[in-house]
């Protein structure tokens, strides 16, 4: 726009150059008119004066005329006017106008260049002044802003901290509250369970040591109770007789003091009369000195009858004493015999419990056998029935007319195996893809086994323990079987035995022993000497009759309930080859353990030389170096401790139960125990008093370890340590002459036997304070006691035996876990996107 104004300006500024070129041209010849005019003027005879003054009064009103119509027309028009006015007044009018028009054109420039000027200085002026002003505003206003957001950020970090600590500070308030919480309630649990604990161990003890000990037991019961009755019989037999020679001798000797007191009355008697007679004659007759020597033989006599009769009184209360205390000693037998009843009682109700046991696992097996001979007949039957149908329908082919019918009847069969054919490769492929996911390391979830808890519901999902013939079991024993090869990888041992027990538990409480109702067996199938023996049965195929929302993933059923249902033959087959190796792995880890720890116990029996050398020194040694020798004489103790340390969260990492945990240590402390025991017994430089303080002093450190584990986790262990604790006690305590056997078999060492007693007493030898060992007569005693006892010995009878069974039963395992919730575990990455599986997701509520 500006340059077509400056364009349009342009061109009229020409056209205003030419006008006025036009105009002076015009003046030119107006000058040369007025000489003309003039001329003819004075030729007319106007003077010039007078002619001049209208002349002027003439031009100044037409020139008044055109200033007033230039200034209402200024411009192009002005410009006509003066033309016209030119035109029509002369050249002086016109030179005039032009002159005016050229001031006016001056002065227009002039005050419009000046205007522009005024005006472009005021508005460069208020333009700087306004530039500055909104600077200053926008500064300002920036400056305003910025300490806003600079305040709203320090506020927002300053409520973000204090919000922060506030609900720091809570949560610390709440772990703190439940921590305490939680220690108090798992302390009244822990005492409830110890109680229960002791309780049991008074009242049966384990039920694992089976029919055939408890047999014996009850064997050597009956037989005592045998011997008893039968020495009690004897025993009163001889008593009777006794009494009755007692009370024969008894009346034989009150016959006898009759008849000495009947002569003795009639001694006296005639001896009276014998007196009365001499005294009447005593003056006419001498007395005689027979007579008087009868008397005094008669008095003689009668004094020995008084003796005789005081010795029968004394033997009859010997007699009757004897009978008391016979009495005493048959009633206490009797209480003894009470007693033994009431044991062998007791032992018989066990026996039944345990024959009901057994009669349950003999129906089970029995179960098992029939279902597997009639798994044999049935295969043979379809067989045959496959074979004879073929030769029936070949026959019926052959003989019948339709063919439009036997090919139908084909082509339907032939529709009918696609399905199933598709339907047994879809069953293989999710059985293969379980297969490899259990075969992973899948961890843990909530402290629950994640393989166990999919191995589980993936049967229960599948029918598999209702069918009556399926593969999946043989294949999962195998992929536990490959895993547990590497006997000493004590982490994958313990990963799969708190899989194998939580399986098993779940199985447990699951399954049930159908009856065997119409199952007649022809012949009895062989079983195999042992539970490994039966697990290289494999129960391979395909069931039969499954329907496909068994695979698709029906869980309308209630996979994560417990329900009980009837297992058949593979299924119970598949618990007691899980049982087996649930058994076996426990074995593997216990043995494990006593292989890490044997080294150790050989140097924990018997303190290093250089040590005891050190000790020995007294106040002598410095501090230091009596620390020193105590953190090595120490040494193999902790390292003990560091194992077993190492166990138990190598354990704990991996869920196994706390009750096999228990379990593990109680065995492994009979095993120090008796290691311990057994070397003391063995080796005469052990059984020194400077060796008992350095045993006391790691057991000591195992005590402090079994406090720290909690019994939680260590159960009875430290009790199985009695033997050696009992005898450390003794080689350490003082003044060992001053004790009785009385105080040394009751109040220290219980639970040693008196051969125990006797070879440590005898081997026993202070090299420390050069003390003696038990006296002479209590020697003397527990020799003569183990004579006593020599018929029942055998040969190196004080040495203890190491208990290597499986101390639990699966009853024992089922009834110390707590109920398991497999709801909401998470499938692993492998099977979770697969829509087969889909039934392991966890459902919302």
């Amino acid at each position: 726009m500006c340059r077509q104004d400056l364009k349009v300006s342009t061109i009229e500024r020409r056209g205003r150059v030419a006008d006025i070129r036009m105009l002076r041209w015009m003046c030119g010849h107006t000058k040369r008119d007025k000489i003309r005019n003039e001329t003819i003027w004075d030729k007319v005879g106007c003077g010039s004066d007078s002619c001049g003054e209208k002349d002027a009064g003439s031009e100044a009103e037409m020139a008044r005329a055109c200033e007033e119509e230039i200034c209402r027309c200024p411009g192009k028009r002005c410009e006509r006017l003066a033309v016209d006015g030119l035109r029509r007044g002369g050249g002086r009018l016109a030179c005039k106008v032009f002159d005016n028009m050229k001031k006016e054109a001056a002065s227009i420039k002039i005050q419009t260049k000046l205007r522009g000027h005024l005006a472009r200085k005021s508005y460069t002026g208020l333009k700087i002044n306004v530039i500055a002003l909104q600077t200053g505003i926008r500064a300002t206003a920036a400056r305003k802003e910025f300490r806003y957001k600079r305040q709203t950020k320090a506020a927002i970090n300053i409520q973000a901290h204090w919000h922060g600590h506030r609900a720091f500070s809570y949560y610390k308030k709440l772990i703190i509250a439940s921590i305490v919480t939680q220690c108090r309630w798992r302390g009244r649990v822990a005492k409830k369970e110890l109680r229960k604990l002791k309780m049991a161990s008074r009242e049966t003890g384990a039920l694992k040591e089976a029919k055939d000990k408890l047999e014996k037991q009850v064997e050597e019961l009956t037989w005592r109770l045998q011997l008893e009755k039968r020495l009690r019989t004897d025993l009163e037999e001889a008593k009777s007789q006794e009494i009755a020679k007692l009370k024969n001798t008894l009346e034989d000797a009150h016959s006898k003091v009759d008849q000495t007191n009947a002569l003795l009355i009639k001694e006296r008697e005639t001896a009276q009369k014998a007196i009365e007679e001499a005294t009447s004659i005593v003056e006419e007759k001498p007395v005689l000195v027979e007579d008087t020597e009868k008397i005094d033989a008669l008095n003689a006599e009668v004094e020995n009858l008084k003796v005789l009769l005081q010795s029968e009184k004394q033997r009859a209360d010997d007699s009757e004493r004897k009978r008391a205390e016979s009495q005493e000693s048959s009633e206490e037998k009797h209480k003894k015999l009470e007693e033994t009843e009431r044991k062998v009682q007791q032992f018989q109700e066990s026996m039944s419990r345990l024959e009901e046991k057994l009669t349950n696992i003999e129906s089970e097996n029995k179960v098992l056998r029939q279902q597997a001979l009639t798994m044999a007949q049935n295969n043979k039957l379809l067989s045959g029935r496959s074979r004879s149908s073929i030769q029936r329908t070949e026959s019926s082919t052959r003989n019948s007319v339709d063919l439009h019918s036997t090919s139908f009847s084909r082509e339907s069969a032939e529709v009918e195996g696609r399905p199933q054919k598709s339907l047994n490769d879809k069953q293989q492929e999710y059985q293969d893809l379980i297969i490899r996911c259990i075969a992973q390391h899948l961890g843990f979830s909530k402290g629950r086994p994640v393989a166990a808890c999919i191995i589980y519901k993936c049967l229960r999902q599948w029918r598999s323990f209702e069918v009556e013939r399926t593969s999946i079991f043989d294949r999962v024993i195998q992929t536990i079987g490959q895993a547990i090869e590497t006997q000493d990888n004590n982490d994958m041992l313990a990963y799969w035995l708190s899989n194998a027990s939580t399986l098993l538990l779940l199985l447990q409480r699951t399954l049930k022993a159908g009856g065997a109702a119409g199952m007649t067996p022809q012949h009895r199938r062989s079983s195999s000497a042992s539970l490994f023996g039966r697990m290289t049965q494999s129960f391979r195929g395909t069931p039969q009759g499954v329907n496909i929302s068994l695979i698709d993933g029906d869980s309308a059923g209630g996979v994560d309930t417990l329900r009980q249902v009837e297992a058949k033959y593979p299924a119970l087959l598949f618990k007691q080859q899980l049982t087996a190796y649930v058994e076996k792995i426990y074995g593997m880890i216990r043995d494990n353990l006593k292989k890490e720890i044997s080294p150790l116990l050989g140097l924990c029996i018997q303190a290093p030389r250089i040590s005891r050398a050190s000790l020995l020194k007294g106040t002598t040694a410095r501090t230091l170096a009596n620390a020193a020798a105590q953190e090595i004489l120490i040494a193999h103790w902790q390292g003990i401790v560091k194992s077993l340390a190492n166990f138990l969260n190598l354990l704990k990492a991996n869920h196994v139960p706390p009750f096999l945990v228990r379990k593990v240590f109680t065995q492994v402390f009979s095993f120090i125990n008796v290691q311990l025991f057994n070397s003391l017994l063995l080796r005469r430089e052990c059984c020194s008093f400077s060796n008992g303080e350095y045993v006391k002093t790691g057991l000591a450190e195992l005590e402090h370890w079994c406090y720290k584990a909690t019994d939680e986790y260590t159960g009875l262990a430290w009790e199985e340590l009695k033997h050696i604790r009992q005898a450390i006690g003794f080689l350490v305590i003082h003044q060992k002459p001053k004790k009785t056997l009385d105080e040394i078999s009751h109040d220290l060492c219980p639970v040693l036997s008196i051969q125990q007693l006797y070879r440590i007493s005898t081997m026993y030898w202070d090299d420390k304070y050069g003390t003696h060992s038990l006296s002479s007569d209590v020697i003397a005693n527990m020799r003569v006691l183990m004579t006593e006892d020599s018929n029942n010995a055998v040969s190196n009878s004080f040495l203890l035996d190491d208990d290597s069974s499986i101390p639990f039963s699966i009853d024992d395992l089922s009834k110390s876990m707590d109920q398991i919730d497999i709801a909401d575990i998470e499938p692993p990455p492998l099977i979770r996107e697969n829509s087969g599986f889909s039934f392991l997701l966890p459902r919302a509520d």
